[in-house]
């Protein structure tokens, strides 16, 4: 069968693609950046990669027609846009009159639980999308679900970030607030199991844990899967702004994203009772199982996806990593090193190993406090570190930075920094004949970026230059 996954790049495609793969199907994944999904789907058979901008009716005519099925996990967590409900739903609009004039029998959409009377916006909007994907022509199934825990979920590194980083923490009243967790690999149970049922054709399920939780009561369960004590009061004057800034500071979120979740987690997130269970044979694991699993997971390095490569966790929505390859050459500053190398396989492991808990080989500390500087004005920091030790791909989240290219194999790796800048900049290792060439380029905006690079040119030789040679070493 063919499948169209919306999506392909997100949290939850990036995890059902190999499913769907491993079943025999042709999967045809429609991205918007069709060159940073290359990388993820290089190795795969029966991919078919297709350039599709949801908010754009006229791409989605490099979709084939003849697909079977689809999966549409197209969401939005930025507030950026005041009218994004009015874009999320635009783009369901533009999928349903699009897949309508298609052979599909079957759309799966993933959505958050709509239960309480009081909605968040972009839990309404969910709503609102459930209703526009809704066709006479093709059977949709909804599976609504809740906070998702798993390796790289946000839900799960925004709590691992607070449990691990804070012994004692004052926190603010919505952590009283009541969730049903599921973990990522009974999601996916559920998305995957439900391909062709015709029993739920036109039907929508909620899908949930065992277990009522708090906010609270999860992160006390993460400490003790953690093995460490934690003590948390309460307090109820905590405004939804400050409750955002507390988040922001203490977790790899961005503002941006703190300030919608803040607003989703004053939402109880109680699910309504069926039989899908059953009808899927599906039992979802506990909490704690699903903390456990996720540990598992990170311990063997083989996260798959996480939301911290999302193009908003840095705040800035950069929406195409191949806007930014050809790096400037007029107008700009550059801090340019070059060394003949000493072991040229050592030598590339150390760049694709740089950032994250790796560290940039020399000063460390200066590029902790430039990030802590960048998050005081509202920046990623370094919060973010890396998906993986020693693997990147272009679109991949590095601490402040952007993968932009990564080619190991001809030793070319370029970074566009996402950092709160006067400019723009870019960090570029390249290996030709033997030599390893370093090239930091900033391209200034207006008198404001001019005077910064000269306030930092001093630290840049040190650090740039002990870089390199460590790189090197």
């Amino acid at each position: 069968m063919k499948i169209l996954v919306t999506g392909a790049t997100g949290y939850i495609g990036k995890r059902l693609i190999p499913l769907l793969l491993n079943d025999g199907h042709t999967v045809v994944c429609a991205v918007r950046d069709k060159k940073r999904a290359q990388n993820y789907f290089r190795d795969r058979e029966n991919v078919l990669l297709v350039a599709a901008d949801f908010l754009d009716a006229e791409s989605l005519e490099n979709i084939p027609k003849d697909i079977d099925f689809a999966y549409y996990l197209i969401h939005s967590m930025s507030n950026s846009a005041k009218e994004f409900h009015i874009l999320e739903e635009k783009c369901a609009f533009n999928f349903k009159r699009f897949a309508e004039k298609t052979s599909l029998k079957q759309v799966i959409y993933l959505s958050g639980i709509t239960n309480d009377t009081k909605l968040s916006k972009h839990l309404l909007s969910r709503k609102n999308v459930e209703k526009a994907l809704a066709s006479d022509v093709y059977a949709l199934t909804t599976f609504k679900a809740g906070i998702i825990v798993g390796s790289g979920s946000s839900s799960f590194e925004i709590i691992r970030d607070i449990v691990e980083k804070l012994p004692a923490m004052i926190a603010p009243k919505w952590l009283n607030t009541k969730t049903q967790p599921l973990g990522i690999r009974d999601v996916l149970s559920f998305l995957h199991r439900a391909l062709n049922k015709k029993e739920l054709f036109n039907t929508s399920y909620d899908v949930f844990g065992p277990e009522i939780l708090t906010y609270k009561e999860m992160l006390l369960e993460f400490a003790a899967v953690r093995k460490l004590k934690r003590w948390i009061l309460i307090v109820p004057v905590m405004t939804p702004k400050l409750s955002s800034y507390w988040l922001y500071f203490v977790t790899s979120t961005s503002y941006k994203l703190a300030t919608s979740l803040v607003n989703s987690m004053g939402v109880e997130v109680i699910g309504n009772k069926s039989n899908i269970n059953k009808i899927l044979d599906v039992n979802p694991m506990t909490y704690r199982e699903a903390v456990e699993f996720a540990f598992v997971k990170i311990k063997q390095n083989s996260i798959i996806s996480s939301w911290k490569d999302s193009y908003i966790s840095s705040g800035k929505l950069k929406s195409f990593v191949h806007e930014f390859i050809n790096v400037p050459k007029h107008g700009c500053f550059k801090d340019f090193k070059k060394r003949k190398i000493n072991n040229t396989e050592k030598l590339l492991n150390n760049i694709w190993a740089i950032g994250g808990e790796t560290g940039w080989y020399y000063a460390t500390f200066l590029w902790k406090i430039r990030g802590i500087v960048d998050q005081f004005f509202g920046g990623a920091g370094l919060r973010r570190g890396r998906r993986h030790p020693t693997e990147l791909f272009a679109g991949d989240a590095l601490d402040f930075w952007r993968v932009i290219y990564a080619d190991k194999e001809n030793g070319k790796l370029l970074l566009y920094a996402e950092m709160i800048l006067p400019g723009e900049a870019w960090l570029e290792f390249k290996i030709e004949k033997g030599t390893v060439y370093q090239t930091a380029t900033f391209r200034p905006h207006g008198l404001g970026g001019r005077l910064y690079w000269y306030a930092v040119m001093p630290f840049h030789w040190f650090v740039f230059n002990g870089m390199i040679n460590n790189l090197n070493k």
